[in-house]
């Protein structure tokens, strides 16, 4: 007999299955807190890994006469830092190697609120405190900055050459020489700074001289005018809203436009005598092996740019070579027949990175780097920089 899987006609259709419920997934936990455990870790495992490479480091340096006062690198103020072999020659001495790149500015760079001068002032106070350090070379490579922090550093260097006293009879400075590198720029501040040192190399492209000093300003009382806004000001005196943008120009006085070229002319002034004195102090030590300044030096310090060529014809430089001339020409003014060539590098560990959030949100901006620096320049502010 054949089956008939057909309903019979007016037969109501069989029932269907019922629908198979799915209970909801439960809601996903929140796996933040996993990711910033792990970032923690991956912290705590850098700055681990860090110190136990710091300690070896110091360790195998000691064992090799490297190193001095291995464990007391941390100045209890200022920039903490440490000591690195750049090139090992097997030799107790060492030349210690600063470099100034960039704007010389006052402007805080880390978040313990130390600056360039600070910087440079405490790498300065390491080679003078390290008996094995005979001689510093500073690597300049900068179109100067502000007229304050430049007369600073100059004056670091100028002190660090000098045998002086702590005020007990003891020599708190031998007189280390500091031989001067200068790269592909050292012009203005840059300049400045340079002058002080006992030696200077510079390559026959180097640009430097510059000597001179710029304030800069903005006058925006035209726009102003344009869009119908008038400034209200109330001062005590004729003269206390000095260099104030929103005035017209038929608005300042003569005898204000005198005392701000005063100020420049006495500022221009200081530069030309630090030149003066550096060079001369310098060739005083030098004698022969080194240039003196040429009789009409001062007629072309009007803020003019210099090849290193030039500098060396009128006397700004001693020599025409790169770094490793410089380096032989340290080794021969602090009588060495060897030396290891150490730097000295601020030391970023744990506390460093979780002092960032003790800080205020400006210090630690996240900033785009276009690889163009723009000298950030205030105004009212002289400066000792060149502005190609």
């Amino acid at each position: 007999m054949e089956n008939n899987f057909n309903s019979p006609a007016g037969a109501p259709p069989p029932l269907s299955a019922p629908p198979v419920i799915t209970p909801p997934a439960p809601p996903r936990k929140s796996r933040g807190w996993m990711v910033a455990a792990i970032i923690l870790m991956v912290v705590l495992a850098f700055s681990l890994f860090g110190n136990l490479a710091q300690l070896v480091g110091n360790a195998l340096s000691f064992r090799n006469g490297l190193h001095t006062e291995a464990f007391g690198s941390a100045r209890e103020a200022g920039p903490k830092l440490d000591e690195f072999v750049l090139e090992n020659n097997k030799s107790q001495n060492k030349i210690a190697v600063i470099s100034i790149d960039g704007i010389i500015t006052s402007h805080e760079f880390d978040g313990d609120g130390n600056n360039l001068v600070d910087l440079v002032q405490a790498q300065l106070d390491r080679a003078a405190d390290d008996k094995h350090v005979k001689a510093v070379l500073l690597k300049m490579d900068s179109p100067g900055g502000e007229v304050l922090a430049s007369d600073e550093i100059y004056r670091a260097i100028r002190a660090f050459q000098t045998d002086d006293t702590d005020g007990h009879g003891k020599v708190a400075c031998k007189g280390k020489p500091v031989i001067c590198s200068m790269g592909s720029l050292a012009a203005s501040g840059g300049y400045y700074i340079s002058s002080g040192c006992r030696w200077i190399v510079a390559n026959d492209l180097t640009i430097t001289g510059s000597i001179g000093v710029i304030m800069h300003g903005y006058n925006y009382r035209g726009l102003m005018d344009k869009i119908g806004v008038a400034p209200m000001t109330y001062k005590s005196g004729k003269f206390k809203d000095m260099l104030s943008p929103d005035r017209s120009t038929n608005e300042i006085p003569a005898e204000e436009r005198a005392m701000v070229q005063g100020l420049i002319d006495e500022t221009y002034g200081k530069f030309k005598e630090v030149v003066a004195d550096g060079r001369g102090a310098a060739h005083d030590l030098n004698k022969k092996s080194g240039k003196a300044l040429a009789d009409n030096w001062e007629d072309f310090a009007d803020g003019r740019v210099l090849s290193g060529t030039q500098a060396l014809n009128l006397g700004l430089v001693d020599e025409l070579g790169d770094f490793d001339d410089a380096v032989d020409r340290a080794m021969e003014i602090a009588h060495l027949d060897s030396a290891n060539l150490v730097e000295y590098r601020e030391r970023y560990d744990l506390s460093s990175f979780l002092s960032m959030f003790g800080q205020s949100g400006q210090s630690h901006d996240i900033k785009l780097n276009l690889g163009v620096e723009a000298p950030k320049l205030q105004a009212g502010l002289m400066y000792f920089l060149y502005q190609p």
